[in-house]
Parts: C-alpha cells; sequence; structure tokens
C-alpha cells in the first residue's frame, strides 16, 4: 500500500487485527493471482506467514509484484512473481506451466484478480466496460479453473478459493451493475465447478469481501469512506489481513469438509 493507503487503512479499519498463523499451508505450493496489492498481497504474506513453501504471484504490475515476492523470500518462503495477464489463457497456461515445471505440483490457488467500473447508471456504461469487468472477474477465473484443475488433479486434489463479492450477493450501492454482475457469476461459477471436482479430492470455494480498505475500494466513487465504516455493525471497515486469513483457512485442512461455499468477510454488512 501506498502511505496514503496506509493511513485510510488506519482511519477506517482501525488497529491491525493480530491474528496468529499455525502451520495451515505448511509445505504447500501456493499461488495468488492478482497478488501484488490489497487483498492479494496480504493473501501471498500470510501464505508465507503459514508455512507455504513457495508463492507464486501473477499480475501485471512487475514492480510490485517482484517487490512482494522479494519480501517473501526473506521470510524463509520461496516468492516468484510471473507476469500475467488473467484475461489471456495463454498467459495463465504459461504461468500454471512456469509454477510445474518449477516446483513440480500446485496445490492451492487464490483467483483474487478483479476490476471495478467506475460508477454510472447502466444505461450510460458502455460494452468495451461490460467486456473489461467480465473479462477479468469472469472469464479470467475460467482460464485459471481450466489450467489449475489437470495440475491440482494430477498430483492427487488441492484447493482453489474464488475471490468475488458481497456485491454479487446484495448491491446496495447504484452504478456497478457490471460488476455486481459479474461477482454474482463468480459465485455460481464457484459453486458448480465445487461440484464437479469435488470427488477428485479439489475443493473450490469463494470468499466474499464486504467493505475492505483497498485501492479499489478507496476509489470507488464513495464520497465518505467515514460514513461507510461507521454504518457497519463493527463500526469499522476491514484489513486485507482479515480477508488473506480466512482464505489461507478455506486453502488448508481444517477446511476440509467446506466445498462450494462463499465465505463472507464483510464485518457483519449482510447480516444487517
Amino acid at each position: 500500500m501506498t502511505p496514503m493507503d496506509e493511513a485510510a487503512l488506519s482511519a477506517l479499519a482501525g488497529p491491525a487485527p493480530v491474528t496468529a498463523a499455525g502451520g495451515r499451508l505448511a509445505g504447500k505450493i501456493c499461488l495468488v493471482t492478482g497478488g501484488a496489492s490489497g487483498i492479494g498481497r496480504a493473501t501471498a504474506l500470510r501464505m508465507a506467514a503459514e508455512g507455504a513453501a513457495a508463492v507464486i504471484l501473477a499480475g501485471r504490475r512487475q514492480a510490485i509484484g517482484a517487490a512482494t515476492a522479494a519480501e517473501i523470500s526473506d521470510s524463509g518462503s520461496i516468492g516468484l512473481f510471473v507476469s500475467t495477464d488473467v484475461t489471456r489463457e495463454e498467459d495463465v497456461a504459461n504461468l500454471v506451466a512456469t509454477i510445474l515445471q518449477r516446483f513440480g505440483r500446485l496445490d492451492a490457488a487464490f483467483n483474487n484478480a478483479g476490476f471495478q467500473e467506475k460508477r454510472a447508471a447502466l444505461a450510460d456504461q458502455s460494452d468495451a466496460t461490460f467486456t473489461q469487468v467480465f473479462d477479468t472477474n469472469v472469464r479470467a477465473i475460467v482460464h485459471c479453473l481450466r489450467h489449475q484443475i489437470p495440475a491440482m488433479r494430477a498430483h492427487g486434489g488441492g484447493a482453489i478459493v474464488n475471490n468475488t463479492s458481497v456485491s454479487g450477493i446484495r448491491n446496495p450501492n447504484p452504478g456497478l451493475a457490471f460488476y455486481s454482475a459479474s461477482k454474482a457469476a463468480a459465485v455460481a461459477l464457484t459453486r458448480s465447478a465445487a461440484m464437479e471436482y469435488a470427488q477428485e479430492g479439489i475443493r473450490i470455494n469463494a470468499v466474499a469481501p464486504g467493505r475492505v480498505v483497498t485501492d479499489m475500494m478507496l476509489s470507488s466513487g464513495i464520497a465518505d469512506m467515514r460514513q461507510v465504516a461507521a454504518a457497519l455493525p463493527l463500526r469499522r471497515m476491514g484489513h486485507p489481513a482479515e480477508v488473506a486469513a480466512a482464505v489461507c483457512w478455506l486453502l488448508s485442512g481444517e477446511a476440509s469438509f467446506v466445498v462450494g461455499h462463499t465465505l463472507c468477510t464483510d464485518g457483519g454488512f449482510l447480516a444487517a
């Protein structure tokens, strides 16, 4: 995060929670798409803290992705950044092939890359914007699943988490129709894929973050984020690290009986 974002994080989400890592991903080869910043970066760092043997970050922002990978390597796990545009299937194929060539297997994947359109009424949005939103939030997950599943199947199974959103379950804000529809599609895609591959030892689940302090959230067009924070049951927004902890739990053996589920990491937003 930038210094400005760190200040926003403290102001909107309060002190960072302290949640002890427990070796939940010990020895695992883990992948995070969109892993350079926000929830992706927090998850990559948490994977390393949970004992992952290697954490591979995929994304388009080379400099910050490589910096996060170096931070992971300094922590004791192997960190690797692979330049990837997940909307291009050939890039995803190369990503998974690189992982298999370097590490021999893929155990856990967090499909996190996402895009949100600029807030505007539906009739004012363009076809190009629709394509960009659905390519990033839906088509990219399809690309990832197509290549991650065979890689995991070849080595006895694995676990996958897709990043969706509470906006795919209930959309309280006008102006983000494409984003909300794409995230609803991601939830349905997760359930369908989970039912197809559970018997092969591949558990597929999703997280649905609510109001979490990320670059995307801060640029979403909401005028006063403090009002958003105050309206939540916890009276604060979420830390990316809190979503990361949930993702790592879903990817771990502790969630061995959880399949096709969407875990709402939303501070009680949907319950209110």
